[in-house]
């Protein structure tokens, strides 16, 4: 038998990820601008910070982690995760957030290959120590100017 030449679509579905979220009314309207877009969301408690990303994406090949003892971490950021959002489609999203008028989110993430394998409090020091990085050099260049 022929193969008639179609290919599976390997287009990742889209989605987002909310973790650490105190200011509900935020969070709120950040989902309905997604939501508008036609991405679902989903809201990740604060308890699931051990659990990898590609298992609180719904992405097939995870498990539940087995929880590990409570060290008292804490992450103080508010953090969204975007899956299969990318380029201007990215840009999209971005600007349907600031019409909406959520404000700043500072720790954003796109699912990549790789993060996709970390704990999301991996990915939430990575982030940290990136932003910090940043803050780092913006101010060696404001000391240079």
């Amino acid at each position: 038998m022929r193969k008639t030449g179609m290919k599976k679509s390997t287009k990742t579905r889209e989605q987002a990820l909310f973790y650490g979220f105190i200011d509900l009314p935020k969070l709120t309207q950040a989902e309905q601008a997604l939501h508008q877009l036609q991405i679902p969301t989903r809201v990740v408690p604060k308890e699931q910070w051990y659990e990898k990303v590609g298992y609180l994406l719904g992405m097939p090949g995870f498990r539940a982690t087995a929880r590990p003892e409570d060290d008292g971490f804490v992450f103080p950021h508010e953090v969204m995760i975007l899956q299969g959002i990318r380029g201007k489609r990215l840009d999209t999203v971005l600007d349907k957030l600031k019409e909406a008028g959520v404000s700043h989110i500072a720790y954003k993430s796109v699912v990549t290959p790789f993060n996709t394998l970390w704990t999301l409090r991996r990915l939430c020091e990575t982030m940290q120590k990136e932003h910090a990085y940043m803050a780092e050099q913006e101010e060696k260049h404001e000391e240079h100017n």
